[in-house]
């Protein structure tokens, strides 16, 4: 007799596979790919630029692929083909060197990539919705991951220097593309009458209001992404305690992700961006006055707020608010103006203002994460929790 417990196991064993191989070359590349590009010969107003223009790509490239699979009616198989051309690009960056090249191979490498992360999620609330997949425990083995890779890649840029970085990101880049041909074959049901312009979110009051929260809360991780790690060194912590500061805040990530179902379904999606607001002005405020390890250790574990708080509350939002038809186009929209438009310029910006006053910088994150914070409140007070949408 089957065991009606198994019915989610797979998809959610699937998803929880390429989700932990996705952000594995993210844990090795974001905290450490500026010391790659350092080690090219860029300076950091150009390593701001190079990440922001990358970032900001997704601006276009997000929404595109997401109405190509909205058209489609599929995930999986768009997902394997920007994975797989995501490892090929990447590739390219064996031979790059001084500023346009890198620039011209990370453009092409941000083309395809970021876009596989929104179909990933709208996959994984199709298997929420059909097989009671837990969203938030799926989506924890990409944060398992990212701290290996983190941690290993700290461990190797002391070892081997920054052309290991190189190649540990190279080969997880293409575990990843082996990892998508694995995904469940999901594929949302037809919606019935005509299909809604996704045009229409941009005249959506709740929607544009939730959309400025986010990209507020997200943007003020500019620095942090950015110059955190040439920050750190440069006060005189170690290559492997970096990766550690790192990791750790990824396990507060974890923590989070761990009671997130039931977290969510207290609270709302709404009340945990207003969480992650408050958090990202205390979290910058405090990293912007010292580099004390003691205390970043201690501010570090408010990653669970400003980035895992505030991604379960837009991931529900969006699945709770979004017309089926367009789930995936939303997903992009939300991935392209937050981690794409407003990201890129906040990695600009914060290269600027870095090159210019250091870690003073991070109390631009602080001004920037309050607003959020503040966005989130009105859209709570006008518009409600959506708990039940």
């Amino acid at each position: 007799m089957p065991d009606p417990a198994a019915a989610p196991r797979l998809p959610a064993t699937r998803l929880s596979a390429f989700y932990g191989a996705y952000f594995l070359p993210i844990g090795i590349t974001l905290p450490f790919w500026p010391v790659w590009m350092a080690g090219r010969g860029l300076d950091a107003g150009e390593i701001g630029l190079v990440l922001g223009l990358g970032v900001g790509l997704k601006v276009v490239t997000n929404p595109l692929a997401a109405m190509v699979a909205d058209r489609l009616g599929e995930r999986r198989r768009p997902m394997i083909v920007l994975s797989t051309a995501a490892f090929a690009g990447f590739s390219l960056y064996l031979g790059a060197h001084g500023f346009w090249t890198i620039l011209a191979v990370t453009l092409l490498v941000q083309a395809v990539s970021p876009p596989v992360m929104p179909l990933a999620e709208t996959l994984s609330m199709l298997a929420v919705r059909r097989h009671g997949v837990d969203y938030a425990r799926v989506r924890l083995w990409g944060s398992l991951t990212f701290i290996a890779g983190s941690v290993g890649g700290g461990w190797a840029l002391a070892q081997a220097g920054a052309d290991a970085i190189y190649w540990m990101s190279l080969s997880a880049f293409g575990l990843a593309a082996a990892a998508s041909w694995l995904l469940p074959d999901l594929r949302p049901d037809p919606s019935p009458g005509p299909r809604p312009a996704p045009l229409v979110l941009l005249r959506d009051g709740r929607f544009l209001l939730f959309l400025g929260a986010c990209a507020c809360i997200q943007g003020g991780h500019g620095v942090y992404y950015g110059f955190s790690t040439l920050d750190w060194r440069a006060a005189g912590l170690s290559e492997a305690t970096i990766g550690w500061l790192w990791a750790e805040g990824v396990i507060a990530e974890i923590a989070l992700f761990a009671v997130g179902g039931a977290l969510v379904a207290r609270t709302g999606p709404v009340a945990l961006l207003v969480a992650a607001g408050l958090g990202g002005a205390v979290r910058w405020s405090i990293t912007a006055a010292t580099v004390s390890l003691p205390v970043l250790f201690v501010v570090q574990a408010l990653h669970a707020l400003t980035f895992a708080a505030a991604h379960l509350g837009a991931i529900y939002f969006i699945a709770r608010t979004a017309p089926p038809a367009l789930s995936a186009t939303v997903q992009a929209v939300y991935a392209a103006v937050v981690a794409g438009l407003v990201m890129g310029l906040s990695l600009r910006v914060s290269g600027l203002i870095y090159d210019a006053h250091g870690r003073l910088a991070y109390l631009a994150m602080a001004v920037l994460c309050l607003g959020g914070g503040v966005l989130a409140g009105v859209l709570l007070w006008r518009h409600g929790d959506a708990k039940g949408d």
